[in-house]
């Protein structure tokens, strides 16, 4: 059908003026777009009501989206994603003898004829849904398309290393589901990073070793090995990651960082580079960090009733200092952010000086420190003091002169955030005063300190209900009287969790909350296990119990909360 008739149809139904039609007819002649496409754009009728329209018109099915069970990679592997793209086309399973054409267009005829080239024998069966609803589903099918990596290995296998190192390529921030090259090396590197997305790991090792290197993986906290590879593509992938970051590839010898910024779909991803030099190469970490990602609310984050009441409490106060501590990973930027999040408001001024970014907060000023610069932690502190802060985040205090700085902020009506690298609460303490930081300030300027940690959680689809035995439950800390009541799990392993037995992750705390007594002992000695007894004495649930208390909700297992909280 021509777009003059659909026009037609679209004016005698009273959706448009005839006027509204002669001018987007005009204005699709001057640019060669369909008269259609111009009304939609300018909001004179949806894309919804054309379609419906047509479905009610032609007989055609519309759809309201297109389910993830009816996409198939090997319906769509033959055709350009570009060629998808460009049409808002995406053939999906129709059954036996029939293939399903997603569109937006029914008067694209020219898509359904390639198509019945392509699929020989089988019927091409047109139904319609909105352009956004199809390209996100473009974008679904192709990232999760394994893209045949034994296919990749048999081209690299027929490819010399010296010829790799010609293929390249430059720096690009394209989609990588848009990738047309086709060296071998280049589309191995994007296969490594698409598939790390897809999986949601949060790092990619690339690791060297005497005959080959690995491809390693970090899912919720744990490393897997995804790829072994022949140690002669080794120095081609370094050297294609280190143009993608934009690093000196024919320094071999010193450590260097660097950052690439891809899209994979509709996901912007900003990937963290450090290569070091080892006996075997070069050994690569990229650290992944979605720019989309969603920020988690204090009520999402693992903080159970009681604790949630006394954070609820902490970050309403209005001076002192609020430490989060834990190692690297642990969560501690989540549960800041989330923080911050509860608290943005117009009458507050919030500053955050990070190292990295990780996360846009609209209605909060955030620094990123640049030692390059001279931009320490300290000296944006120092800066920011004289915004006219209300709430500071600072990123980690590492040295003396932030720890004293942040100090005399807290003691000057200003509430402060921030985090330390220590095993638990009251070893906080101890590190504070061991960085120089007089005890009284520290008993009189600190509010709290949250130690804490992440738990894998329990895949929901494989895991199993099991009865644990007493000598395990005794080696939780659970005596007999107080054996769960409800159902608690163990992992299996299925392909919704790939096979780990564990989905997601989900914090785990100790709050220690400073009262008279604490702050009266901590002027006395800074002896992180007289500090921790009395917390304890005064009702702190340590990181074992509140890891306990997950275990006996059914969210994680007994061998996670060991893991994470042993001593």
């Amino acid at each position: 059908m021509l777009a003059q008739d659909i026009g037609e149809m679209l004016v005698a139904r009273g959706v448009v003026s005839s006027e509204e039609f002669e001018e987007a007819r005009e204005a699709a002649l001057r640019s060669g777009a369909d008269p259609v496409r111009v009304l939609i754009r300018q909001k004179k009728v949806s894309e919804s009501e054309v379609q419906t329209m047509y479905g009610t018109e032609f007989g055609l099915e519309v759809l309201s989206g297109i389910d993830d069970a009816e996409l198939d990679f090997a319906l769509v592997r033959q055709l350009p994603i570009g060629y998808l793209k460009d049409n808002h086309v995406l053939p999906i399973r129709g059954g036996e003898d029939r293939v399903r054409l997603v569109m937006a267009d029914p008067a694209r005829l020219d898509v359904v004829n390639d198509l019945e080239v392509l699929f020989v024998g089988q019927a091409i069966v047109p139904v319609l849904c909105g352009s956004r609803r199809i390209l996100a589903a473009i974008n679904k099918v192709y990232g999760e398309g394994e893209d045949q990596a034994e296919e990749l290995f048999q081209d690299l296998e027929q490819e010399e290393e010296a010829g790799l190192l010609a293929e390249l390529g430059e720096e690009s921030g394209a989609d990588l589901l848009d990738e047309t090259s086709e060296a071998p090396i280049i589309k191995l590197v994007n296969h490594i990073l698409t598939q790390a997305v897809k999986a949601g790991a949060s790092d990619i090792h690339i690791e060297p070793f005497n005959r080959d290197f690995k491809v390693r993986f970090r899912l919720d906290g744990v490393l897997y090995n995804r790829l072994t590879l022949p140690r002669k593509l080794h120095s081609a992938v370094v050297s294609r990651l280190k143009i993608l970051a934009k690093l000196n590839i024919a320094e071999k010898r010193l450590p260097q960082d660097g950052r690439i910024e891809i899209r994979i779909g509709d996901r912007q991803v900003d990937l963290r580079v450090s290569t070091i030099p080892t006996g075997f190469g070069e050994r690569v970490v990229l650290r992944l960090l979605e720019k989309g990602m969603r920020l988690l609310g204090l009520d999402e984050i693992g903080l159970g009733p009681d604790l949630l009441a006394q954070m609820e409490r902490l970050i309403t106060l209005s001076h002192g200092i609020v430490l989060v501590t834990g190692p690297t990973g642990s969560g501690k930027t989540t549960t800041l952010y989330a923080a911050l999040s509860r608290i943005n408001s117009p009458d507050k001024n919030i500053l955050t000086i990070e190292d990295p970014i990780e996360y846009q907060i609209d209605g909060i000023g955030q620094m990123q420190v640049n030692p390059k610069i001279d931009l320490t932690f300290a000296r944006g502190l120092r800066a920011m003091v004289r915004q006219d802060p209300d709430v500071i985040l600072v990123g980690e205090i590492r040295d003396l002169e932030t720890a004293e700085i942040a100090i005399q902020a807290a003691l000057t009506g200003h509430l402060v955030f921030s985090t330390l690298h220590t095993n638990d609460a009251a070893s906080a303490v101890t590190r504070l005063i061991d960085m120089g930081i007089e005890p009284f300030l520290v008993s009189s300027s600190v509010k709290a300190i949250i130690a804490q940690r992440l738990v894998r959680r329990v895949c929901p689809v494989c895991r199993q209900k099991y009865v644990p035995e007493p000598d395990e439950l005794a080696e939780i800390g659970i005596a007999g009287e107080h054996a769960p009541a409800g159902p608690v799990f163990r992992p299996k392993g299925c392909p919704a969790c790939l096979e780990t037995g564990y989905q997601g992750r989900s914090g785990i705390y100790e709050f220690m909350v400073m009262d008279e007594r604490l702050k009266s002992l901590i002027l006395k000695t800074s002896d992180a296990n007289e500090i921790r007894k009395a917390a304890v004495a005064a009702g702190m649930v340590t990181l074992r119990e509140d890891g306990v208390r997950n275990f006996l909700e059914g969210k994680t297992t007994m061998d996670e909360v060991l893991r994470v909280t042993q001593v």
